[in-house]
């Protein structure tokens, strides 16, 4: 099912059929949340948070997947704490939007255009960042896009893609930052994996198989570094609210609708999405030195979702 396309079909009236919502928590799945381009701004307590902590001022900063959703939460979270940030993603008009906010705001960050699918544009894109800001001590894995398709409707085309983007780009990203952090003698490095990962769903299968993938890839390069000084983590978030879970075109009140009835049914633990700047805290935190002892995990930020499991059921009739 193409998530968006119908999810306002599952908005009925200002409300959410029950029927409707077991379809669309479906379609537009647990995967949505790990990829999804984010809200429009920060939230101004979250970032006044970080500004005032000042923990990663001087740091530099790398962001794959950094123009929109959690990428761009992330940029802006990092930047207000005193970060250098260079960040890509391919879309170059939203690039130069966040890199236009985040100075605004005071901050410092880069925008390079970069497809991560592309081994000689990642190469570049870490190359840049590095030289700018005199090397990398934290970079942050997240670009990725995903698939709404049962496994038999799948072309081998959307498959080998949501491959080379969400696990062939975390490998490209890791094997040109390690070089930098190994010269340093330090670094840290978190991936964005997905709570799809542990929950699939029947329309997830490209996707599922390419957030395992990344953790697979963290485990394996937080044993090969972590006695030279650099950690290796997979962030695993929830349903997130971003554009990529929420379709364009429907109505601010029909979403809210949508998400009231969504979050009790189909998140454990908090029953709510999660606001992309709550992902980017998350972040923020595994990358500062509050968990030095921590490396080759994958840490659920998902409101519970993976500690319970909760079954829509369907209306009869």
């Amino acid at each position: 099912m193409d998530t968006h396309t119908n999810a306002s079909d599952y908005v009925k009236n200002g409300s959410v059929e029950r029927r409707s919502l077991l379809s669309g928590a479906v379609a537009l799945g647990l995967a949505g949340a790990a990829l999804g381009a984010g809200t429009h701004a920060a939230s101004a307590a979250q970032t006044g948070a970080h500004a005032k902590s000042g923990r990663f001022q001087g740091k530099s900063v790398l962001i794959t997947g950094g123009t929109s959703g959690i990428g761009r939460a992330t940029a802006h979270a990092f930047a207000a704490a005193g970060a250098r940030v260079g960040f890509c993603g391919r879309r170059a008009e939203w690039g130069r939007r966040v890199e236009r906010e985040i100075r605004n705001a005071g901050g410092e960050a880069t925008y390079i255009q970069a497809d991560v699918r592309v081994a000689d544009q990642v190469r570049r894109f870490v190359d840049q960042v590095a030289g700018r800001y005199g090397g990398i001590d934290v970079a942050f894995n997240n670009a990725g896009i995903g698939s709404g398709k049962l496994p038999h409707e799948l072309t081998v085309e959307e498959w080998d893609d949501v491959q080379a983007t969400n696990a062939r780009g975390v490998f490209l990203s890791i094997k040109y930052e390690v070089p930098y952090m190994l010269e340093a003698g330090h670094g840290v490095i978190v991936c964005t994996s997905s709570s799809a990962a542990d929950q699939a769903r029947p329309n997830g299968a490209a996707y599922t198989a390419s957030k395992r993938a990344v953790q697979g890839i963290v485990k394996a390069a937080a044993l090969a570094y972590g006695t030279q000084g650099i950690r290796v983590n997979a962030l695993l978030p929830g349903t997130t609210d971003t554009p990529f879970v929420r379709p364009p075109g429907i109505p601010d009140d029909d979403w809210a609708a949508y998400k009231k009835a969504f979050g009790p049914l189909n998140i454990d633990g908090l029953e709510r999405m999660a606001e992309a700047d709550e992902i980017a805290s998350a972040v923020l935190g595994l990358a500062s030195d509050d968990f030095p002892y921590m490396t080759g995990a994958s840490v659920a930020v998902d409101g519970g979702s993976t500690a319970g499991r909760k079954m829509v059921q369907p209306s009869h009739g």
